[in-house]
């Protein structure tokens, strides 16, 4: 199981400082192992090895079948579903490996980095249309995020496309869509609750 995360995919999202919107050479991706699932609502405990961590929160897409090379026509027919992420990014550590031309892997790879709503929607139930759905992240009832997968500079279907030209796609793979504006450091004692199209599928606490 990869989790895949997009970045830069929102025109508005001020997540990555530094960074600019993707270009022409189509979507920015990078990869989380399954130790950095973050399930069940479990509490997110602050690491020790950075300053500041970030809470991005995302539409994410569960893949249902093995794929490669993928025609962007034929993608909607990998996924049936979507739910909720958190990808949590330890920023100090990520400004300083942008600056020195450094991987990433320490600043969003760690432990218990990628939340994971303990369910997904059918995307049937949610009216079927993957590219018309609303999301908001709440931190301590104030709401820090509200996305709308209309804004994506990269649709659904031209990531599955894109990322299947490097990397086979299999069932249960997880494709982190990218975060909208508002992303923001957590501390302790906060608690997040994130909605998808009203329904509440991530409620958990920051320690």
């Amino acid at each position: 199981m990869k989790i895949i995360c997009i970045a830069r995919n929102y025109a508005d999202a001020a997540a990555e400082p530094g960074d600019t919107v993707a270009g022409g050479a189509g979507p920015v991706f990078f990869l989380k192992p399954d130790t950095a699932l973050l399930r069940n609502n479990d509490p997110f405990y602050v690491p020790s090895f950075a300053q500041r961590f970030d809470y991005e929160c995302e539409l994410v897409v569960r893949i249902n079948r093995v794929g490669k090379h993928i025609d962007e026509r034929f993608a909607h027919r990998y996924y049936d579903e979507v739910g909720l992420g958190i990808d949590f990014t330890a920023r100090d550590l990520q400004r300083r490996a942008m600056d020195e031309g450094l991987p990433w892997e320490c600043c969003k790879a760690f432990d218990y980095s990628a939340a994971l709503a303990p369910r997904f929607v059918p995307l049937a139930e949610l009216g079927g249309d993957v590219q018309r759905l609303r999301f908001e992240l709440a931190v301590d009832g104030e709401v820090r995020q509200r996305g709308d997968t209309a804004a994506m500079l990269f649709t659904v279907d031209r990531l599955i496309a894109h990322v299947s030209q490097y990397m086979t796609l299999r069932m249960g793979d997880l494709l982190f869509t990218g975060t909208p504006a508002g992303a923001g450091p957590v501390r302790p004692g906060e608690n997040l609750v994130a909605t998808l199209e009203g329904r509440t599928l991530l409620d958990f606490d920051i320690r």
